[in-house]
């Protein structure tokens, strides 16, 4: 049997939905998701395998118009190499908001080789219905795209047209992962993710932003695991505010980590964490380097 595979690049700039839809289409949660840009920071592959098809989808970090620090352009190259390698490109943007971070995408991908199809994400959010002809129109006019999906990566409408149409544009080639894989990231780099998602909806302002998450250990019993983690700040200020009085915050988000846990790996988990300070470490290549950053 003729099977086909290939890399399918997810581009956009921060906060249109893109680790949403990935999730959506899986059907499972491959990368955290929250209300806050620069949520996703690393390239996460979602493996999507079914009959003799192989898609397998990346998750790219926004990019960013303002990359002055380390971590900011880091996630510009992690995206623009997805970019470099995909045979079929989805440009996700909003339908209730196109900005001039848009435009940085768009302008990008007007040297991309490879066919690239535009999604209009959240069009739920469009009132009165009447209006998405005129957004489509309008995103049709900025490139000459493939083709456009109107769809909404959360209520799930409008996906199964967009996965039948993507098999066409993928190359015939044998499949690349195992059929029951799901993702290329390990349970060690899940936990650091959901801890670091728990985080970034329990805190405001620019800590969520100045904060990472690394597992220091990782053990697994027959009912049990157990999982150290270092979260790392940038200023003593934020290893407070992450804390919390009485420490509330940190078992506040231990608490919804390891529920969650506890439901992806189907056993007991036993969470400790501790939060120190590396000094300017968001920008610095040889710190992110350390703390597992590509």
């Amino acid at each position: 049997m003729t099977t086909h595979c290939g890399f399918v690049a997810v581009i956009g700039r921060p906060n249109v939905g893109k680790s949403t839809l990935i999730n959506s289409v899986m059907g499972r949660k491959i990368s955290i998701v929250t209300a806050k840009p620069q949520t996703t920071r690393h390239r996460i592959l979602a493996v999507h395998s079914e009959k003799n098809t192989q898609i397998i989808f990346v998750d790219t970090p926004g990019i960013h118009r303002k990359a002055n620090r380390a971590m900011n352009r880091m996630m510009n190259r992690t995206a623009a190499s997805a970019l470099a390698d995909a045979d079929l490109v989805l440009f996700v943007c909003d339908a209730t908001r196109w900005t001039e971070e848009d435009d940085d995408v768009v302008h990008r991908l007007k040297s991309i080789k490879a066919p690239i199809i535009a999604l209009l994400n959240k069009v739920d959010r469009v009132h009165p219905k009447e209006r998405l002809f005129a957004k489509l129109a309008e995103l049709a006019a900025r490139l000459e795209f493939t083709q456009i999906f109107p769809l909404s990566a959360l209520k799930k409408s409008n996906l199964n047209e967009l996965m039948a149409a993507i098999p066409a544009f993928l190359p015939e080639s044998p499949f690349l992962f195992p059929q029951e894989m799901h993702t290329d990231r390990g349970v060690e780099f899940q936990a650091a993710e959901v801890i670091r998602e728990k985080l970034t909806l329990m805190l405001h302002q620019e800590v969520p932003y100045g904060l990472t998450v690394q597992i220091e250990r990782y053990t697994t019993a027959e009912e049990q695991v157990e999982i150290d983690a270092v979260i790392w700040v940038e200023r003593d200020s934020q290893k407070g505010i992450v804390v919390g009085k009485g420490g509330q915050v940190l078992k506040t988000v231990g608490q919804a980590a390891r529920l969650e846990l506890c439901e992806q790996l189907q056993r007991r988990v036993h969470l400790e964490m501790w939060v120190k300070v590396k000094d300017n470490w968001s920008d610095s290549e040889q710190d992110l380097m350390r703390l597992d950053y590509e």
